[in-house]
């Protein structure tokens, strides 16, 4: 059965100040695929990527530049970038941990990068091998020079709302770490909650933080997970405050390979059906998004997280 046969959710715009579009920032290529258990073929994530345009995402982050050992699904980046079939208008940013990896990125050519941080100590130390202050040294001459060299510079930070080792995560400091990631030039902060456990609350109350601190909205997304099944609720919260930039991930795929606990990001085709419902651009076509999920959680053998997908596909 699919979207039209059911028929797409009746459009009831807020009056409560929402945007009037979202970015929708396609992480299902690279966050959503690099803590599988066996590897996806290089040839099945081009397709992914081609596919996810073709749908309408204009934002598909499409691999990661970590360490092999760390993360060895992403380790044909150079292969996958070298064989991947750009479309106009279409950015394909990329992860850099470190110098080394934005020597890999420049060679391959990429135009948009991003640098992710943690906003608590134990994280960064398990992740980064570093502390919370000690990461920016690391971060700042792959910022510097990624600007010098005209690239687009995004920043992720990590346990926004909650930490598996530390519990929950004071507003304050995120703020303060995600302060600094933009001083050292990156253009827009993704306000991570990795492990899931944030709640519309918490939401209102970081944004509110970032603002009091002199940070517009424009420069700052969400990157939620959906262990709780907050995600959506959450993501609503933040586009009542002005956010309109969301990361999503086709299907529901993903989670992250240093935090056990986290499950699934937001999938993309739940936040696009509740966009739709807004009467919120987005430029997505969700039979063809849809579609293209299905097509994924065939190659890898499970059914899609997505509660749409099943929706619509099932």
């Amino acid at each position: 059965m699919g979207a039209r046969e059911v028929g797409l959710p009746e459009r009831v715009p807020s009056e409560s100040g929402l945007p009037s579009r979202v970015t929708i920032w396609e992480v299902g290529a690279r966050d959503g695929l690099q803590n599988e258990q066996t590897v996806v073929p290089v040839e099945v994530k081009l397709e992914f990527l081609d596919r996810l345009a073709g749908a309408g995402l204009t934002t598909l982050e499409a691999t990661s530049f970590v360490h092999p050992k760390w993360v060895p699904q992403l380790a044909d980046a150079e292969e996958l970038l070298a064989g991947l079939r750009r479309r106009d208008g279409v950015r394909y940013p990329v992860l850099v941990p470190n110098e080394r990896g934005l020597d890999r990125a420049l060679a391959a050519g990429v135009a948009h990068i991003a640098v992710f941080g943690s906003a608590t100590e134990t994280f960064a130390k398990r992740n980064l091998n570093s502390t919370v202050d000690s990461q920016f040294a690391m971060f700042a001459p792959v910022v510097s020079r990624a600007r010098e060299a005209g690239l687009d510079v995004r920043g992720y930070l990590s346990m926004c709302f909650g930490d598996p080792w530390e519990g929950a995560v004071d507003a304050e400091q995120v703020v303060r770490v995600g302060t600094r990631l933009l001083e050292l030039g990156c253009s827009q902060l993704s306000l991570g909650d990795t492990i899931g456990v944030a709640t519309p609350g918490q939401v209102e109350r970081l944004l509110a933080g970032f603002a009091g601190a002199g940070v517009p909205v424009d420069r700052l997304a969400v990157h939620f997970h959906d262990t709780y099944g907050q995600a959506l609720s959450n993501t609503l919260a933040a586009l009542r405050l002005g956010v309109s930039t969301v990361d999503s991930s086709a299907g529901g795929l993903g989670g992250c390979p240093y935090a056990e606990s986290a499950t699934g990001n937001l999938a993309t085709e739940d936040l696009v059906w509740m966009l739709d419902g807004l009467g919120i651009e987005h430029g997505v076509d969700l039979d063809a998004l849809v579609t293209t999920s299905a097509w994924m959680a065939e190659r890898l053998g499970r059914p899609s997280p997505s509660r749409v997908v099943k929706a619509l596909a099932g």
